[in-house]
């Protein structure tokens, strides 16, 4: 196996995500837009959102910044839905009727809020129904569907009722994760220039 090879099969491992036990946060983002609602909404209110789930400590926070809005808010929930494609609406999984503290009648604004996730007044009641009627059963069914992909925030307002911005949440890489990739590609690129400056055979055919 030449250098070249072993460099790209060392970076390639180096980019599997960690399964270590003690990794406890698992962080999910997104931009909030118009275009992500259903149906699509022609606004031009953006912001971001990020989402931090902790399984051991059995908390989340919510960070929500945003601005633009056509309208002033009403509500924020985390939705989730059943199945793919993104582009379809699920019930809401989290407290109603609103984030609590959640700025409301603004068209701008941010968020910030740590919920305990064993506490039922952290979820909508029809959700923890749909799941085992316990708060535990609810957060399995929520950490399941942040890991899938199948979650989103929206910030709903008085011209959108259904939401004027949404964003569908996605995992974001661990740190530690982008920087062993960096290591890798970095090893990578050292071999491949090692492999390039060394002299190379003449063939002769006579």
């Amino acid at each position: 196996m030449n250098r070249v090879t072993l460099a790209l099969l060392l970076a390639g491992s180096l980019v599997l995500p960690s399964t270590s036990a003690s990794a406890a946060e698992f962080i999910y983002s997104g931009i909030l837009t118009g275009d992500q609602e259903v149906p699509v909404v022609l606004s031009p209110g953006i912001g971001s959102a990020t989402v931090t789930y902790d399984d051991l400590l059995h908390t989340m926070r919510v960070q929500v910044s945003f601005s633009g809005l056509l309208g002033t808010t009403t509500a924020s929930h985390i939705h989730v839905r059943v199945g793919d494609p993104p582009a379809v609406s699920g019930g809401v999984a989290t407290q109603t009727p609103t984030f609590g503290g959640f700025p409301l009648g603004v068209q701008s604004g941010t968020y910030d809020h740590l919920f305990d996730l064993t506490q039922a007044a952290s979820w909508n009641a029809a959700f923890i129904a749909s799941n085992g009627g316990t708060a535990a059963g609810a957060e399995s069914a929520f950490a399941l569907a942040l890991q899938q992909g199948r979650a989103y925030l929206n910030v709903h307002t008085n011209l959108y009722g259904g939401g004027e911005i949404r964003a569908n949440l996605a995992a974001v890489p661990e740190p530690a994760a982008w920087a062993m990739m960096l290591v890798g590609f970095l090893g990578l690129g050292a071999a491949m220039r090692r492999a390039h400056a060394r002299p190379q055979a003449v063939v002769s055919y006579t």
